[in-house]
């Protein structure tokens, strides 16, 4: 059996206490890791054999969870599907930009969870039935106007690589702002006019300048940059329907 190739991984971590550190720091760990292994797996030996006292979330290990979330070497992914093959000299590993460090690696998500609240993002139903009904019935082209932006793993690597949310804290970001265009595309819902009340202002869509990092990073491929500029179109028929339009309501 041909033993799996080993190599010495140097890394910069971004430390931070905030009990005792008035600001963070960096610290360079050397550990020697699996040429197939991952980031996450250079810092899960680091944590198990050098320093135990290192902070950072991770979950399920196959870019499913979105919990490990970093900015490796300036980029925002998810730190179990950056492959240390990928990588050469000092990897500097940080916190996910734009957001409240809590401690070394670890960020607080709360702007985010309170942005994704506003888009209320699940089915307002078009109408109620009793149970003895049956399901709500989609057909397979139904589903597909909806899935691909579906499939967030609100990792909030979106938000890290997106320079109008850095600039601009108040803007509702790509994630939220995909989820609240999915359940408006899902032929079940009735709740877009509830969620344009949010989306359809600065602090929504129109904060987007399409830079397109969002689509860049996003490890589902769930293209939120297009998702919002759809939402832009909807929006501006939504306008122009109400104001140049006779009676006109959207």
């Amino acid at each position: 059996m041909t033993p799996l190739k080993e190599r010495l991984v140097q890394l910069e971590v971004l430390r931070y206490n905030p009990d005792t550190d008035t600001e963070a720091h960096f610290q360079h760990y050397e550990v020697v890791c699996q040429e197939e292994w991952v980031v996450l797996d250079a810092l899960n030996k680091v944590k198990a054999d050098i320093d135990p006292t290192l902070n950072y979330r991770w979950s399920c290990h196959m870019a499913v969870c979105g919990s490990c979330g970093m900015m490796i070497n300036g980029e925002p992914k998810l730190s179990c599907h950056a492959f240390l093959r990928d990588y050469q000299g000092v990897i500097r590993v940080e916190p996910l930009a734009h957001f409240p460090v809590e401690r070394d690696l670890v960020t607080a998500p709360d702007d985010f969870m309170d942005k994704l609240k506003r888009v209320k993002p699940y089915v307002i139903p078009k109408e109620m039935k009793p149970i003895s009904e049956g399901e709500y019935r989609q057909t397979p082209a139904q589903l597909m106007k909806f899935r691909q932006y579906s499939m967030c793993i609100n990792c909030m690597l979106c938000y890290a690589a997106c320079p109008q949310y850095g600039l601009t804290p108040s803007f509702i970001g790509p994630a939220a702002l995909t989820l609240a265009h999915r359940y408006n595309q899902d032929s079940r819902d009735g709740g877009r006019k509830e969620r344009q009340e949010v989306v359809a202002t600065h602090e929504g869509v129109w904060e987007c300048t399409f830079v397109g990092a969002c689509s860049e990073v996003c490890p589902a491929h769930v293209d939120p940059a297009s998702a919002l500029q759809q939402m832009k179109i909807t929006s501006s028929i939504d306008w122009i329907v109400e104001h140049l339009i006779p009676g006109g309501k959207p």
